[in-house]
């Protein structure tokens, strides 16, 4: 069996959730029919004209990357304009483009996760978590026995009580409901005018919030009763593990200057290289990390109290404001490792290619882009002593 294009983008848009992305941002299908076969996949950090020609020779239906190429609103895609090019070269080649940028970043596992890998780092949760999904909880009370199994199923069916991999997943106690039928009541136990007392099953299952009407509608088009009790209460947010950027630990420590070096090795090589600010002695063993520009993030790995944040594209006044905040005695700051952009986001296409190879097997062929598509070329040391 051959994959379709739709095939692919269910498998990246359930790692890399649409939701994730930040309101400003321009994710999934760029271009291409989610109808049309797919063979061979290339994933890439940036689609610029090599990465696209390299899609093409390689034969691929679908060049995946990280960068979105409209990020900004457009009113059109002339081909005498350099991004309009690309989309009319990719169309005409039958090559289709999707995007996963800041969603792909925020996912666990993600972008920052793939940099952290690549580091050697034991991840132990996000650096900025992002709210689990908001969740409530039903309780409601059912006649003991073949009623209460029946309501359970249909809260089931509808969304409540899933947990992870697990479903129908709730609490029960037994106890005695009572209640009085007036005139016009219509008790599917008991009679107007006399008290009742049942013996009740007291059901409490969660459910995502954006599960409510459905569930509410579920409850009461099963339950036995005229009129069910229930409760519905919206539980508190909860950190979860997905987020921007990671926290990690080397399996040992480590001085700066080691950690940097260490870095530069990890990671692809550019003209940019890696630099740090601090103390090339300091020991290095719990580090904060995010994949692409991450310096508005540095208050965050501040507040963690981590031995070093690195990240990439940092800049002169905020690394430096940084290092004098840390000079003050008590107040340690993280030391900064700045690294290039592209090279820091780059382990994130292996994962990619993972999650495509995973959920669709030998159906697709997936390949990873080495290109060095950093807009930095060339570098030049200063002479020693100037």
């Amino acid at each position: 069996m051959s994959a379709r294009l739709a095939d692919v983008l269910a498998v990246l848009e359930a790692a890399y959730p649409p939701a994730l992305a930040e309101s400003w941002d321009a994710v999934g299908l760029v271009c291409g029919d989610p109808d049309e076969p797919v063979s061979r996949v290339l994933v890439a950090v940036d689609p610029v004209p090599e990465t696209v020609e390299e899609a093409v020779q390689a034969g691929a239906q679908l060049l995946v990357t990280h960068h979105p190429l409209l990020l900004r609103g457009v009113h059109g895609v002339p081909a005498d304009q350099p991004k309009g090019r690309l989309v009319h070269r990719l169309i005409r080649a039958g090559v289709g483009l999707f995007t996963a940028h800041t969603n792909a970043d925020s996912a666990d596992p993600g972008v920052s996760d793939a940099l952290a890998a690549a580091l050697g780092l034991t991840v132990t949760g996000p650096l900025q978590p992002r709210g689990a999904e908001p969740l409530d909880k039903i309780v409601t009370f059912v006649p003991t026995g073949e009623p209460a199994a029946r309501v359970l199923d249909a809260l089931a069916a509808a969304g409540a009580g899933r947990i992870g991999d697990y479903s129908h997943c709730c609490w029960s106690t037994e106890g005695t409901g009572q209640f009085l039928p007036h005139d016009g009541a219509r008790p599917a136990i008991g009679r107007v005018g006399e008290l009742e007392r049942v013996a009740e099953t007291r059901l409490e299952l969660v459910l995502p919030r954006g599960r409510r009407r459905a569930v509410v509608q579920a409850l009461r088009a099963v339950h036995p009763y005229e009129e069910p009790a229930f409760d519905l209460l919206e539980l508190a947010e909860i950190p979860g593990r997905a987020g921007l950027g990671r926290i990690g630990e080397l399996s040992a420590p480590q001085t700066l200057a080691e950690f940097t070096r260490r870095a530069a090795a990890a990671l692809p090589a550019t003209a940019w290289g890696v630099r740090a600010a601090g103390s090339p002695e300091r020991r290095i063993a719990r580090v904060a990390v995010c994949g692409g520009a991450g310096d508005s993030a540095l208050g965050a790995a501040v507040a963690a109290g981590v031995d070093a944040y690195l990240t990439a594209d940092l800049r002169h006044h905020p690394a430096s404001e940084h290092l004098l905040a840390g000079s003050v005695p008590g107040r340690p700051t993280p030391a900064l490792v700045d690294v290039a952009h592209w090279a820091s986001e780059h382990p994130w296409c292996a994962q990619a290619a993972s999650v495509i190879s995973t959920g669709l097997g030998s159906t697709v062929d997936v390949s990873v882009s080495w290109r060095r598509t950093d807009p930095w070329s060339v570098a030049a040391a200063s002479p020693e002593g100037t």
